[in-house]
């Protein structure tokens, strides 16, 4: 029983110390999520500062998993390129060498846990305040207790389980000196690591372990752990990417290879290794702490890799472009940005939607480019090849809506922020009012296709100009929309788009009143005059869905007015 309850304290430690990892990570992400994406998007122009920006997000999030899987998003939003991402993973694999550092120095000597508890209550009005920053910063300070109370526990229950000798007695059947050792070290580290998910607790029971000084596991050994681990690391991007498009994919490919290529070089070298990290310890950093050792070894490792690699970004990139090409083109029902599951945090999941509505945005753009076409085909079968184009692209907004609208479902049942909870009711809105628009294109095309199956006389030669010109107002209007939906448009008001639409209205009202006195006149026939009513009275609705869009999107991105700034439209 009290082996059961041993084994129990253990695992639920080390389930304390994830839990503590992830909501500090998660506190810092929501803290700095907007921030997060800038420095990204400022600071990855070439490859050494890209490194650096890797250096800086992991450091302070202290997870390479987050940095590597937020990068793989990027790559999959098209906000990042394939060459940016390599060298940020590059500098994710050191900055996730300073939790290991801090562990090596306070971990297990100091009584973390003493004042890990006195911290929580500092913790606990910020949780509870109902500013977002705030309550930030409670989660953070909030895991980073949970992340050693968890290193604490986990240590004593190693001690009460005699963890050393257990560990002594299976290394005992193991040749000490033989090189296959090592690589069986290796291997038990990315497996252990693969499983766990988070590099940070296998480096932290590593260096436990080695601080209990277990015959046959010395310095050699837990590095050859410790390098097993930056291989089982790149598991958590490589899942991520699984069902994003072919350029994530590539960048998690990268974030492998770049990983498994520093083990086998080290390997080559390992002992002579070895010993220049153990005299630069003992010679510059006093040698009296002997987890500075491992330390050492982790961020050497990542350094030179780095250094060794750097400048081979683009060999590096054509690599993963000849194991992973490029598929043909996706169909069309495929989303573009949206991976099968939750990101990280709310803020990265969210973002991933904004792509994919200006994608779902776009495809609606693409969709009533076919009606002018429509208009002015004679052709029967090229009319009947483009309104099962039409008819195709309407199921395909049907789709996209419902899809988008799951996957916001989905990351509003997670903690969010206010903000967060009012960005994601606008996106709703949006998304139905773009799936109206695909209705609304498609009523445009069957109405020509009716009139082209039942009207008896074609549309007269003014009808046809009204008709194109109510298409072009339409037309400007979806393309106002399109400069305001992006995640990186510009910061305008939205008075044109309200001009625009004020105009198709009157358009309409005017060439309706026209339409009667023309049916009046015996112009042409009441039939004939039905449908371009109906035309015309469908462009109106669609000018108003695309208002609708522009509205919802008010405060989504950017900061909008409805009055013109220095007497711009």
């Amino acid at each position: 029983m009290e082996l059961i309850l041993n084994v129990l304290s253990l695992i639920g430690s080390l389930a304390l110390f994830l839990f503590g990892m992830k909501t500090m990570s998660e506190g810092l992400e929501k803290f700095a999520g907007d921030r997060l994406r800038s420095i990204l998007a400022a600071m990855t122009k070439n490859r050494v500062m890209g490194v650096f920006t890797g250096i800086l997000i992991t450091a302070l999030i202290q997870s390479s998993s987050a940095t590597t899987v937020m990068v793989v998003s990027f790559v999959n939003a098209g906000l990042m390129t394939l060459a940016q991402s390599i060298s940020v993973i590059m500098g994710a694999n050191i900055g996730t060498t300073v939790t290991a550092w801090i562990i090596s120095a306070v971990g297990f000597k100091v009584n973390i846990a003493a004042f890990a508890i006195p911290m929580l209550a500092i913790g606990m009005p910020l949780m509870f305040s109902r500013k977002g920053n705030r309550k930030s910063v409670g989660e953070f300070v909030f895991g980073f207790s949970f992340l050693f109370m968890g290193l604490a526990f986990l240590q004593d229950a190693a001690t009460a389980m005699n963890i050393g000798d257990m560990v002594a007695g299976m290394l005992a059947h193991v040749p000490q000196d033989s090189f296959l050792t090592i690589i069986l070290f290796v291997i038990v580290g990315a497996l252990v690591t693969m499983i766990v998910q988070a590099s940070a607790a296998t480096m932290a029971i590593t260096l436990m372990l080695f601080g209990m000084n277990i015959p046959g596991f010395g310095f050699e050994q837990a590095a050859a752990l410790a390098m097993g681990q930056n291989i089982g690391t790149t598991i958590t991007a490589f899942m991520a990417s699984l069902t994003a498009n072919t350029q994530a994919r590539r960048a998690a490919l990268a974030h492998m290879f770049f990983n498994v290529f520093g083990v086998v070089l080290v390997l080559l070298v390992f002992y002579p290794a070895c010993n220049a990290v153990n005299w630069f310890v003992e010679n510059f950093m006093g040698g009296g702490n002997a987890l500075f050792k491992l330390s050492a070894f982790h961020t050497a490792f990542n350094i030179v890799n780095t250094l060794l690699l750097i400048g081979f970004v683009k060999q590096i990139e054509q690599l993963v472009c000849r194991v992973l090409p490029m598929k043909e083109k996706e169909e069309d029902y495929r989303l573009k940005f949206i991976s099968g599951g939750l990101l990280s945090t709310a803020e990265l999941s969210i973002m991933e939607a904004q792509k994919e509505i200006l994608n779902f945005a776009e495809r609606c753009h693409r969709m009533f480019g076919f009606i002018p076409e429509l208009m002015e085909t004679k052709d029967e079968v090229t009319f009947n090849k483009l309104f099962s184009r039409i008819e195709k692209y309407e199921n395909i907004t049907d789709s996209m809506e419902m899809e988008i609208a799951n996957y916001l479902n989905k990351v509003s049942e997670g903690r969010l922020s206010a903000a967060s909870k009012t960005q994601i009711q606008k996106m709703l809105r949006q998304i139905s009012e773009l799936e109206s628009i695909g209705d609304s294109v498609y009523n445009l095309g069957r109405t020509l296709n009716r009139h082209r199956m039942y009207g008896k006389e074609a549309f007269t030669a003014e009808q046809l100009q009204h008709m194109h010109s109510m298409l072009g107002l339409v037309e400007g209007s979806l393309e106002e929309m399109m400069k305001r939906i992006g995640l990186t448009a510009p910061r305008t008001n939205i008075s044109k788009s309200i001009n625009i639409e004020h105009e198709i209205n009157n358009y309409r009202n005017q060439l309706k009143n026209q339409n009667l006195n023309d049916v009046n006149s015996g112009q042409y026939s009441y039939q004939l005059g039905v449908f371009y009513n109906d035309f015309i009275s469908e462009c109106e609705k669609l000018g108003d869905y695309v208002m609708n869009v522009v509205q919802a999107g008010k405060g989504l991105n950017n900061d909008y007015e409805d009055k013109p700034r220095n007497g711009q439209g």
